[in-house]
């Protein structure tokens, strides 16, 4: 059976990281997603992929220079899907509070050892304040946020996201206590998902949004996949 998580939400289907898509997601009943974070300047937690504002919003400069109560007034439709009303930026807690999801991925992208330290702490103390710490798991392809969760949160699952072959990825899962494996889907041959579920990890591959596709995946015998189109996905794997 092949878990389906929400990418960013529903991304193909609404404006990514907002809290419309994460709803869309659900919609489709599908109860797993992955989100990306970034600390805004007050260090909250905020659900955008980017460090800068540019690509999804009209504002510029980096998350991090601007406050919470600010980045949340921001509108973050631009460049999606089009969508009627304001989509803004949330912040994590936001989704906790409104979104019944089973299991969130949560991506930290790379960041200083300050930083991947004060992001790993928020991610603990708010899932924990939730009720959530056996429903999330810190993903990054950073290994500084890695080694940071693994020392400061060794409570909260982790995830290496592997987007290239050339460290041998199932050695630095190994290497931080990872349980899942977020692998782009190029990087997933049938040698490397044995070889990674034999070690015990959770193979999650991304970004998969064709069916034929997302099919071939299941047969290969993938835990999960992450898809823009989640309905889609389980449409596709739902008459398998």
């Amino acid at each position: 059976m092949t878990l389906i998580y929400g990418h960013r939400g529903a991304k193909g289907e609404a404006p990514e990281n907002t809290l419309t898509s994460f709803q869309e997601c659900l919609k489709h009943g599908v109860k797993r997603c992955e989100l990306d974070l970034h600390l805004s300047r007050d260090g909250e937690l905020m659900v955008i992929h980017d460090p800068t504002l540019k690509r999804t919003t009209d504002r510029r400069g980096k998350v991090v220079e601007h406050d919470a109560a600010d980045l949340v007034t921001y509108d973050a439709r631009k460049g999606g899907p089009g969508w009627v009303q304001l989509c803004p930026i949330p912040r994590l807690e936001e989704l906790f509070e409104k979104c019944p999801f089973d299991h969130w991925q949560l991506e930290v992208k790379s960041a200083s050892r300050t930083r991947a330290a004060t992001t790993v702490l928020a991610i603990r103390e708010m899932a924990q304040r939730h009720g959530l710490l056996e429903k999330v798991t810190i993903t990054s392809s950073s290994r500084e946020v890695l080694r940071a969760a693994l020392e400061l949160t060794p409570d909260i699952s982790r995830g290496l996201v592997a987007e290239y072959a050339w460290l041998d990825p199932l050695k630095v899962a190994q290497g931080y206590g990872c349980e899942i494996l977020a692998l782009n889907w190029t990087l997933c041959t049938p040698e490397r998902l044995k070889k990674a579920q034999n070690q015990g990890l959770h193979v999650s591959v991304w970004t998969v949004n064709e069916p034929a596709l997302m099919r071939r995946l299941a047969d290969f015998g993938v835990d999960s996949l992450i898809t823009d189109f989640p309905g889609l996905a389980s449409a596709t794997l739902g008459k398998y």
